[in-house]
This record gives structure tokens, C-alpha cells and sequence, in this order.
């Protein structure tokens, strides 16, 4: 792929026990063999650290990944041809910590800046049917609103027959920090890749 049609992909990301991270860098090694530029971002807590402290290797967990890992930025989000959000599930919704970085997008909902580029997601949930796939329906609907065109993995490879859902990437985590299996791996770098195929051409059509 030649640097006028080279991609940039932007995966804002979060990640307690590091179940989500793993399917972040899987996502980020697809859409890097589809030739693209990609910048992984964490996003940060927010909770009180006596919150924080409830959970043992929260805060632990969170400040080695900070380091790994920048904080979010509008700027992402402007530098992007895609963007690929991630996220384990809260109660059948998206972390509270995503939610919160993808709130400070008025600026650019209201000056049109992220219309007609990719938008996809992925997820974990801790148990079976723990909310995976009401956590990615729900988060199509901010890339709606923000004029993202949404790009779901669907059944166009085969890797997603064996892991994750036609609506995005999934591990379930068995309440363990049980890390992604090779299946949801797979299906994970195909989300990557399949979102830098699409951005690429949508970047030509802007």
C-alpha cells in the first residue's frame, strides 16, 4: 500500500484487567497488515482511588498500562481514516471510562470532522452472555451520530465463524482475567484488517 492511500487507524480502548488490551493490540496487528498507521490509546479512570482500591490490582493494573499506552485525544480522532473502539462490557453497556473520552466529541460532531470515516468496536464481558453483544449495538449508536460509517466484521472471513459476533470482536474473561483464545484473536485481527480495507477506500472518496 503506497502513502497516498496508507490509512491511519485509531483504537481508543479500555481495559481493567488487560482481557481488552489483548484484543486491542489483535485488532491493531490486523489493520497493520492491511498496511495502515495505527495509534492504540487507554483510556483513563475517572472513580475516586478509594473506588479504585476496592478492587484488588486495579490501580496497579491501570498505572502499568498507562504507561503502554497515552491517553485518548480528540486529535486521534481527527488524525483517523477509522476509528475501532473497545471496551469490556458494564452491565450490558460500554465502560464508563470510553464513554466519557468519546463525550468530548461535540467539537467534532459539530463541525462535521469525523463524517464518512470507518467506526467499528469490539468488547469482553466476564461470563457467558454477560452483555457482549448488547455492548457493541449500543455503541454503533454514537458513530451514528457522529457520521461514522459503521463497518462490522459480519461473516466475511472465516475466523469469525470460530470466535466473536457479526457485530465486532468479543472474549469472555470467565471472571478469571482469562485472556482471549486463538479464536478470538483471529476474529479480532479481522476487524482490524477488514476496518483498513474500507477506511482506505473511504479516504479516497473524501
Amino acid at each position: 500500500m503506497d502513502s497516498v492511500s496508507k490509512c491511519n487507524i485509531f483504537i481508543p480502548f479500555y481495559s481493567r484487567t488487560g482481557v481488552t488490551e489483548q484484543l486491542a493490540l489483535a485488532v491493531a496487528e490486523g489493520a497493520e497488515s492491511a498496511g495502515a498507521e495505527v495509534r492504540l490509546r487507554r483510556a483513563r479512570e475517572f472513580l475516586p482511588k478509594e473506588t479504585m482500591a476496592l478492587v484488588p490490582g486495579w490501580a496497579e493494573a491501570a498505572a502499568a498500562m498507562n504507561e503502554r499506552y497515552p491517553a485518548p485525544s480528540t486529535d486521534d480522532a481527527e488524525w483517523a481514516d477509522g476509528i475501532i473502539f473497545g471496551t469490556p462490557t458494564r452491565f450490558g453497556n460500554m465502560a464508563a471510562e470510553l464513554k466519557a473520552f468519546i463525550d468530548g466529541f461535540g467539537r467534532l460532531w459539530a463541525e462535521g470532522r469525523l463524517n464518512g470515516r470507518a467506526g467499528s468496536a469490539f468488547a469482553s464481558t466476564a461470563t457467558q452472555h454477560g452483555g457482549n453483544e448488547a455492548t457493541l449495538l449500543s455503541m454503533y449508536v454514537p458513530m451514528a451520530h457522529l457520521g461514522l460509517i459503521i463497518v462490522p466484521p459480519g461473516y466475511a472471513d472465516p475466523a469469525m465463524l470460530a470466535g466473536g459476533t457479526p457485530y465486532g470482536a468479543t472474549a469472555i474473561s470467565e471472571n478469571r482475567a482469562t485472556p482471549p483464545g486463538p479464536a478470538d484473536l483471529a476474529a479480532a485481527r479481522f476487524q482490524g484488517r477488514r476496518v483498513a480495507e474500507v477506511a482506505t477506500v473511504l479516504r479516497l472518496l473524501r
